[in-house]
């Protein structure tokens, strides 16, 4: 698994990792979800984003299968 990518100035997101194809990712209310089959190039994207959260919410949610921890 990649680091562990603290994200304190998100205020949704904490933090995130990519391992493979599957990026997890913790949100601030302590809840995490892992997103499968998620390419490198939007693992990279999410990285260099200005807001992690809006990245999130237009590249990974609701285009990639998912689930709880």
């Amino acid at each position: 698994m990649s680091e562990w990518i603290s994200t304190p100035q998100s205020s949704n997101v904490a933090g995130f990792s990519y391992d493979g194809s599957i990026l997890t990712v913790g949100f601030n209310n302590g809840t995490r979800y892992k997103y499968f089959d998620v390419p490198q190039n939007i693992y990279e994207g999410m990285k260099s984003a200005i807001s992690v959260g809006k990245y999130l919410n237009s590249e990974v949610k609701g285009i990639y299968r998912y689930e709880s921890q």
